[in-house]
């Protein structure tokens, strides 16, 4: 998800990593530099001169995942996990978080393109993604099928998907887990794509769709507030969310990590997560790119 990289072959493989979208992925990665080199310092020691200079660190996210990300009722500004603990991270830091909100498929293109520092958007830590960018890892969930409130499909697994009409967000992992699925099927799905989560949800509202796929926290929200909507047990891709650092900003991405350290040490970091309900999602430990970091 970038709009260049340093030669036509990275470009090309982060064409692949558009396909990824929001939430989960699993697979393994390092990353230079990392705890050794901070050790001794703090979050705020850590901050590059030129992020310093401006004293703002700002975020972009993709407004429309409660309660990761969304507008406060009846307000424009942006609150939600994601917001939130960037606000937090941003302290730590010494310096004031300023919170943008854009198309999910723009995030890592305007992260290169230097209109932000970090993105903070329920965004899977994948191997495709790190062609452009490094995350530090702070949430851990899975996609999880939501169905119209008291199931009348009689839909149990991604299985029983097959043949039926099914809306999924463009740009998302759970897009990629609903065709990987429909290659499987006999009878294909009915594939639609939506802008987002509760444009997705009015499909099934009307009867157009019968399933989707939502990330597991945001789905369970959902149901909870509307009462409109199941909630199959089970996730799918279950892992790593990430906050992305463009790859060339290793000095940006440790601090970030060494302000989540101290986040997680102190009980910041919980309170966030505690605030909106997702205590069970909570990393056990600073990771960047998958692995612990060190």
């Amino acid at each position: 998800m970038t709009k260049r990289l340093y030669s036509v072959v990275a470009a090309a493989l982060v064409v692949s990593a558009l396909a990824s979208g929001c939430g989960r992925s699993a697979s393994g990665g390092d990353a230079t530099g990392g705890a050794a080199t901070a050790a001794g310092k703090t979050a705020k020691d850590l901050v590059p001169e030129a992020v310093r200079e401006k004293g703002e660190l700002r975020l972009a996210t993709s407004e429309g995942y409660p309660p990761m990300e969304m507008y406060k009722k009846g307000t424009q500004e942006l609150v939600g996990v994601d917001p939130d603990l960037g606000a937090a991270i941003a302290a730590k830091l010494g310096l004031k978080a300023t919170v943008t909100n854009a198309a999910f498929d723009g995030l890592i293109p305007g992260l290169q393109a230097g209109r932000w520092d970090l993105v903070m958007s329920s965004m899977s830590d994948t191997e495709e993604r790190r062609a452009a960018v490094d995350f530090v890892d702070y949430f851990n969930a899975g996609g999880a099928v939501m169905v119209k409130k008291g199931n009348p499909e009689g839909i149990t697994s991604l299985e029983d998907l097959c043949g039926r009409a099914v809306v999924l967000a463009k740009g998302s992992s759970n897009l990629a887990i609903g065709q990987r699925q429909d290659d499987k099927c006999a009878k294909k799905m009915r594939i639609m794509q939506s802008e987002d989560a509760p444009t997705g949800l009015l499909s099934i509202d009307s009867g157009r769709a019968v399933a989707t796929i939502v990330d597991s926290p945001v789905a369970a929200m959902y149901a909870k507030e509307t009462g409109k909507y199941d909630v199959l047990p089970g996730q799918y891709d279950a892992g790593p969310w990430g906050i992305a650092v463009d790859r060339r900003n290793t000095g940006l991405r440790d601090a970030v990590a060494k302000a989540m350290q101290e986040l997680l040490a102190d009980g910041g970091y919980k309170a966030v997560l505690d605030r909106y309900g997702v205590g069970a999602n909570a990393v056990p430990e600073v990771m960047v790119n998958t692995a612990p970091w060190k």
